[in-house]
């Protein structure tokens, strides 16, 4: 065995191990479970000599490959963007970045509105775009290309205004959209306490790496959804520790790519 041979038996390990993580907790682990039965259920049919059976199962699968590009969308989308947010992918990311006190003026802003409609029960949604770009989502809505301010937002969605129904898109400290609609998550475990706006959120986390703000209209309580999971019944102070800690340190990773592009052209 050849060094060579050790390295491709790794990183098809590992590619292996990230494709299990990414459908673990979906539909698409359903399906591979079903994929799994038909291979067993062809390979009996070749043994046992039922050779109708094995004739209709190898052709079925042969078409069946063109199919599984079409179920596994969801989770094949998903994986490309993961490789796009990836060290690798940010090479060819060439973006001014925000500052430090731009994003902690943005923060506070959003955290005044947040518990202005927090207190008055008032149904808010908001997206925060970070490295994976989502103007697919921005164009379903109103154009805005705002300056972020509390009054705004409040004022966005207050019930039955032009803008107050679906989500409001923020991207490099800017409200660029509103009145946004999102895809909703396919995760079927969900509490059945979770309304459209919860399951709204988790879905465009699913789908990118967003960071999305959720206020309920029945109870006030405000929750956070990132990589597909949802923190809820947060107070204002744990919102900003959370929204702090996630742009700023996203960031910082930006600033520290963008410092070493620069040492190398110098070298």
């Amino acid at each position: 065995m050849k060094l060579s041979d050790i390295v491709d038996v790794m990183i098809v390990g590992y590619v292996i191990y990230k494709a299990i993580k990414l459908i673990r907790e979906t539909r698409a682990e359903q399906l591979i479970k079903g994929i799994v039965i038909l291979l067993v259920v062809t390979q009996l049919s070749d043994w046992l000599k039922l050779n109708t059976i094995n004739f209709i199962l190898r052709n079925t699968m042969q078409v069946g490959v063109l199919a599984l590009l079409v179920v596994f969308q969801p989770e094949l989308r998903r994986a490309l963007e993961q490789m796009g947010r990836s060290r690798f992918g940010n090479m060819f990311n060439f973006e001014e970045y925000n500052t430090e006190g731009n994003i902690a003026m943005a923060i506070e802003e959003i955290a005044k509105a947040v518990h202005t409609l927090s207190q008055n029960r008032i149904g808010a949604l908001m997206v925060i775009e970070r490295d994976t770009k989502i103007g697919d989502i921005i164009r379903t809505g109103i154009t805005m290309d705002s300056l972020i301010s509390a009054e705004l937002l409040v004022n966005i969605f207050i019930p039955n205004t032009p803008l107050h129904d679906g989500a409001v898109i923020i991207r490099e400290n800017k409200i660029k959209a509103a009145a946004c609609f999102l895809p909703l998550t396919q995760n079927q475990n969900l509490s059945k306490e979770l309304g459209t706006r919860h399951r709204a959120a988790l879905g465009i986390s699913e789908n990118s790496d967003a960071v999305v703000i959720v206020v309920s209209e029945e109870t006030g309580k405000i929750s956070v959804a990132l990589d597909g999971d949802l923190t809820r019944n947060l107070t204002i102070e744990t919102l900003k520790k959370a929204l702090n800690k996630t742009l700023q340190t996203n960031r910082d990773k930006k600033s520290k790519k963008k410092l070493l592009s620069w040492k190398g052209k110098g070298k």
